[in-house]
């Protein structure tokens, strides 16, 4: 994928053009903006696609929030900012490196959501992450899912995790995905430990990065840090104490 471009005309539509195998494709995107919070009974807000419609558009310069994964982002016309995001959301889990480059559009006001992770351990030696997924300060999450973890509803969200010069190799490696959860006290919540997986190895790497769509038609948010090190009893028992609290009966080191 490469050549996107990003246009958005007076009547607020964005007007997308790219390029996929040599092949220039064109789509106009409208009708959505920003996220509701998770519902059982109203649909997630989502774009009117045109495929093959083109139209003209001014691109403002951007002077909203940065964005991982940015392609091109623009202010429109009417004060609300619009961006494209690229990047491989599906990779094989346990060390892979590879998977089909994605084009995702956005389009908000106001603030994005915070992916917020920690670092502990599980049984003193396994790297363990917890942490949220929130917009405007309620968690992001959804109601149904396959058992492999496959939203089924337009609210869920998945957390991308990649380790750095693991065991894996050299370089990013893909650990796993995983939704955010929907029980406890504390929603939008997700925790996971970096185990032995039948004949892969534990993915600990020197750092970590983690990607989320983002609710509703928003950007798509990322959290990178370095690894904490070694077992730390006095961050362990302070980490342990917060994960805690939130009350997920699954996420308890």
């Amino acid at each position: 994928m490469s050549h996107a471009t990003l246009a958005i005309d007076r009547h607020g539509h964005a007007h997308v053009t790219f390029r996929v195998s040599g092949r220039t494709k064109v789509l106009t995107a409208s009708d959505a903006i920003n996220a509701r919070a998770p519902s059982r009974s109203v649909p997630q807000v989502k774009f009117k696609i045109r495929y093959g419609q083109r139209g003209n558009g001014v691109c403002l310069q951007y002077d909203g929030p940065p964005l991982a994964w940015l392609l091109e982002a623009c202010k429109a016309p009417d004060g609300s900012y619009w961006a494209l995001q690229s990047w491989v959301r599906l990779k094989p889990n346990y060390g892979g490196t590879t998977g089909a480059t994605e084009l995702h559009l956005s389009h908000w006001r106001g603030p994005l959501a915070i992916l917020t992770i920690y670092q502990n351990w599980a049984e003193r030696r396994y790297r363990h992450l917890f942490g949220r997924l929130t917009y405007k300060g309620r968690g992001a999450y959804g109601f149904n899912a396959t058992g492999h973890g496959a939203p089924l509803d337009s609210y869920g969200r998945n957390i991308y995790v990649d380790t750095f010069d693991s065991r894996y190799g050299k370089g990013w490696h893909r650990e796993n995905s995983f939704l955010t959860h929907h029980r406890g006290k504390t929603l939008g919540d997700f925790c996971y430990g970096f185990f032995s997986h039948g004949s892969h190895p534990p993915g600990k790497g020197t750092k970590y990065r983690a990607t989320a769509e983002g609710p509703g038609v928003t950007p798509d948010v990322m959290w990178a840090a370095e690894d904490a090190g070694p077992y730390d009893a006095s961050a362990q028992a302070t980490q342990q104490a917060l994960e805690r609290s939130w009350g997920d009966p699954k996420c308890r080191t």
